[in-house]
């Protein structure tokens, strides 16, 4: 028996569903559609943020999202970037908008290939992307509108070398610690910056 990892094969969407060998009339299309839709909850705007990121950096997105890698995205040029997303809005009914803050700790790394945590805890990529889905107007809210997002973007040794809580950090600081926020147009070469800051 193998019980090794699982290489995952990008999938079309038009695969079908199956019992005893009969297709079953729906497929995995329809089930990303039933499973995935709510762009707006917490859990897929994060996935969804992950892959903008990978978009505008040209960073994995033809291939197939590892959830388990100890960092979301490798660019081009070898920079590993860990992506977080926060957002106002959410799904259900609020009072008010959202208190914004990102969840950064230090963690064990997980190996997929020996099922294994590492030693030590640490941030494993080089740089962070704090994506904010910004807009404020349940009416107009669309997350696959790109201007809609600001993006802050982090070297990991500037969060290593922070003085206050190193499990987050509210949107307040990361103003502090960034010149500027940057658009979806912006965040490759904000990337390629804050990689030769951690260097």
């Amino acid at each position: 028996m193998n019980l090794g990892r699982v290489t995952v094969a990008r999938k079309s969407g038009g695969e079908h569903f199956r019992h005893g060998g009969r297709d079953l009339g729906f497929d995995l299309l329809s089930f990303w559609q039933w499973s995935s839709s709510d762009l707006l909850s917490n859990s897929m705007r994060g996935v969804l943020a992950e892959y903008l990121v990978a978009r505008a950096l040209r960073a994995d997105a033809d291939g197939v999202r590892e959830e388990w890698a100890p960092y979301d995205l490798t660019t081009e040029n070898g920079t590993k970037v860990e992506v977080k997303s926060a957002g106002y809005l959410q799904s259900w009914h609020q009072e008010q908008l959202s208190l914004i803050s990102f969840v950064v700790p230090k963690r064990r790394p997980f190996d997929a290939n020996t099922n294994q945590l590492g030693e030590q805890a640490a941030r494993q990529a080089d740089v962070y992307v704090f994506a904010l889905l910004s807009h404020k107007d349940k009416v107009t809210v669309d997350p696959m509108d790109v201007d809609q997002w600001t993006f802050f973007v982090v070297p990991t040794s500037v969060l290593d070398q922070r003085k206050r809580s190193q499990h987050s950090i509210t949107l307040s600081t990361l103003e502090k610690l960034c010149s500027q926020s940057v658009s979806f147009g912006g965040l490759k070469d904000a990337v390629i910056e804050a990689a030769r800051c951690q260097e």
